[in-house]
């Protein structure tokens, strides 16, 4: 923030986590510079806005969740989640201004601004503020009405206000705009990195390979020598569904208890959400070297993970599947590579189950089709695909980080500017 001035005089503010601000500024509580339409808040079900689609906004905790053909709200309003809402990830908005038609359900509260304060700006220090002081609950963290008409806001004179929502508006603008283009870029080479797997998992490493008809749509040809073989017949023991028990321990000492969340995009095993299950309780779900966890339900219904003995003793629950592979017939990478295909996402497409969530059962994974071809061919594949994707994997990692220092700024800029930390009174827009 250097290469921005800053005040001539500062006073403490009195409120810790918003600092020194400059001397001719004030801080007041929410609710004097407001009014709260939380009572014009309406949830609607998803089948209910599935009957009202349209371009309207339907607005929750998070963001918009949906559009609609109607409206509760109209004009400019500050939106600030309840419930739900990333309160503690200071990289993410909490906060978001509307101007127009909105529909807002009961876990965001709905506040309209007072002349008193610009409601851009008020989204910006909404978006600041040090809500560990104002969250309640011991299950779900939650901004109740009470706590949060006493939040301390900055109050500053009205034109500066604007000075400052300008200098934002524009800053923050060209940093999500860069954002998004790396959020692109990491998209492109997602697409990248399924399109290489479903080349090499259906048509192999030799490009001069002779091929034929697979027999099947969504695969289409493959090399003249492979065959289709059903995953049921690749299997050393039949598919076993995982434990019902409650993820309540968190011993490292115990075996590690995988569940559907516990796996990241990626798929590795998420540190943050670690979970373990008595040895008495584990033994029969106890995973070996090599096994295989298909997602039967919800909405990561086709997610997978191999597991590798690397990972120490675990154990899996009831919503996931494991596949224990014929090391004789096929490599567990092979196969696990084959679950990041093109084809295979087609395939768990064409067998959900649509009842009250999504499934795709035992007897369903026992019927997929695998392009397969000879064992040493399969680790030729697998060694081929660990040197590929490892190359992508890395240069997403860099834009990651990327993205991440973009944030920081983006959070520490507004920060700055809407506490007076700079002055931007006199900054010339672009």
């Amino acid at each position: 923030m250097s290469k921005y001035k800053r005040y001539e005089r500062y006073k403490d503010s009195g409120v810790e986590w918003i600092g020194e601000i400059p001397e001719h500024w004030e801080v007041s509580k929410l609710k004097y510079l407001t009014y709260c339409l939380d009572g014009k808040r309406i949830p609607l079900s998803s089948e209910q806005r599935g009957e009202m689609q349209g371009d309207i906004p339907y607005w929750g905790a998070n963001c918009i969740i949906d559009y609609v053909n109607d409206w509760l709200i109209d004009g400019e309003v500050v939106l600030l989640g309840e419930d739900g809402a990333p309160f503690f990830d200071k990289y993410k908005d909490v906060a978001f201004y509307s101007n127009g038609r909105i529909w807002p359900n009961n876990h965001v509260h709905v506040l309209r601004a007072l002349q008193s304060i610009n409601a851009k700006l008020l989204t910006y220090i909404l978006n600041t503020v040090d809500y560990s002081n104002y969250i309640k609950g011991s299950t779900r963290d939650k901004l109740t009405q009470a706590e949060m008409k006493n939040i301390f806001i900055q109050l500053l004179p009205v034109r500066e206000q604007k000075a400052i929502v300008n200098f934002l508006d524009q800053k923050t603008n060209k940093i999500d705009s860069l954002i998004a283009d790396k959020e692109k870029l990491i998209e492109l080479l997602q697409e990248k990195r399924q399109a290489i797997i479903t080349e090499a998992v259906t048509k192999g490493l030799n490009t001069n390979a002779r091929m034929k008809d697979s027999g099947i749509e969504w695969i289409g040809e493959i090399p003249e020598h492979w065959r289709i073989a059903r995953l049921k017949f690749l299997k050393t023991s039949p598919f076993q569904y995982g434990a019902n028990e409650p993820a309540e321990k968190d011993d490292p000492q115990l075996p590690r208890y995988i569940r559907i969340t516990d796996i990241n995009e990626k798929g590795e095993l998420r540190e943050d959400t670690f979970k373990s299950l008595s040895w008495e309780s584990a033994q029969p779900y106890l995973l070996k070297d090599g096994d295989i966890l298909f997602a039967r339900s919800g909405a990561t219904v086709g997610k997978t993970f191999l597991y590798n003995k690397e990972l120490g003793y675990a154990c899996y629950a009831g919503y996931l599947i494991r596949f224990k592979p014929d090391k004789n017939k096929v490599n567990s990478y092979y196969i696990y590579y084959y679950t990041l295909s093109k084809v295979y996402e087609e395939w768990i497409k064409q067998n959900i189950i649509q009842a009250t969530i999504q499934n795709v059962s035992a007897e369903k994974y026992g019927n997929l089709q695998v392009p397969l071809p000879p064992l040493e061919e399969q680790k030729r594949i697998v060694k081929y695909l660990n040197g590929k994707i490892e190359e992508i994997d890395i240069l997403v990692e860099s834009i990651y980080v990327q993205i991440q220092k973009l944030k920081e700024y983006r959070q520490s800029l507004i920060s700055e500017a809407v506490t007076g930390k700079i002055d931007v009174r006199d900054y010339v827009i672009d």
